[in-house]
């Protein structure tokens, strides 16, 4: 199907929008696309989505359980709480940046929304995290560790946690197309990323105040509301693993963050869009 469009004047948000619902479709093979790309000539296929995340679990549980001991109770619920959804994230953020400089040649050949490309990829990536939530949920019972009615509100924070990935994938995959140095750049920050956040660690374990070069910082705070990942994993932690409400105040803040990004995000994927068939 050729689709014609109108090259002086570029379709306002809301025609974007509706022309990729329009492309619902298209999306649905992209995502399955990649879910069978991904497991092609593996034995055991999508199982790998629930052992990438155990075996990580297990590491990490004989370092800072044996190796370098914590306090930290029901160690293997803890860390999983952090690991799935920050594993989710990563995997989404390294591989948008190829989405579009990946697919050069389908770009070239067929019109389609390119947001298309990189939304798919953060799609496929959690089918993958809702997989590995099902070794989650009976390691919390075997670590005796209660279902509470708080977990209704695991959807609000996935869905948050989606806004604000394929926020920063826009940003990144567009990026990528005019500066190619920018996946390499992007596996030295992930990296980085990945300690500023409470993956292994608790949040509370920073200091609320730290003195330095004589002004008194609000660590802890600033940890929050820096890095929405920190936020999100802490919110995870807290009805998940603690079997406690979210911290709404954060939980609202990191809303509003993930939307702006996406916004941002859009608007830059969009204005750029035009080009990306020349440049690729």
């Amino acid at each position: 199907m050729t689709v014609l469009v109108n090259q002086g004047r570029r379709p306002g948000l809301w025609a974007r929008l509706t022309e990729l619902w329009r492309y619902r479709e298209l999306v649905r093979n992209l995502v399955l696309r990649d879910l069978k790309a991904r497991y092609k000539n593996s034995v055991l296929g999508f199982v790998w989505s629930l052992l990438n995340p155990l075996l990580m679990m297990l590491v990490f549980t004989v370092v800072f359980t044996v190796m370098l001991p914590t306090n930290i109770d029901r160690f293997p619920v803890f860390i999983l709480c952090g690991i799935l959804p920050w594993n989710w994230f990563s995997g989404s953020v390294g591989g948008a940046v190829h989405t579009i400089v990946g697919n050069a040649t389908l770009i070239k050949k067929v019109y389609f929304p390119r947001e298309a490309l990189p939304l798919s990829l953060i799609l496929s990536n959690a089918v993958n995290f809702l997989l590995a939530l099902t070794v989650l949920f009976p390691l919390m019972l075997a670590f005796h560790t209660p279902l509470t009615p708080w977990l209704l509100f695991l959807p609000a924070l996935i869905l948050i946690q989606a806004i604000f990935t394929l926020g920063v994938a826009l940003i990144l995959s567009t990026v990528n197309v005019f500066f190619r140095d920018t996946a390499v750049i992007m596996e030295v920050i992930l990296q980085a990323w990945f300690f500023l956040t409470p993956v292994v660690y608790d949040m509370k374990v920073l200091p609320e105040h730290k003195l330095i070069a004589g002004y008194d910082i609000e660590v802890r705070r600033l940890a929050y509301i820096l890095n929405p990942m920190g936020s999100l994993i802490a919110n995870y932690r807290d009805i998940l693993y603690w079997g406690l409400p979210p911290g709404l105040d954060f939980l609202l803040r990191t809303a509003v963050t993930s939307l702006i990004v996406l916004f941002l995000g859009y608007l830059l994927f969009s204005h750029f869009a035009p080009q990306f068939g020349e440049e690729v």
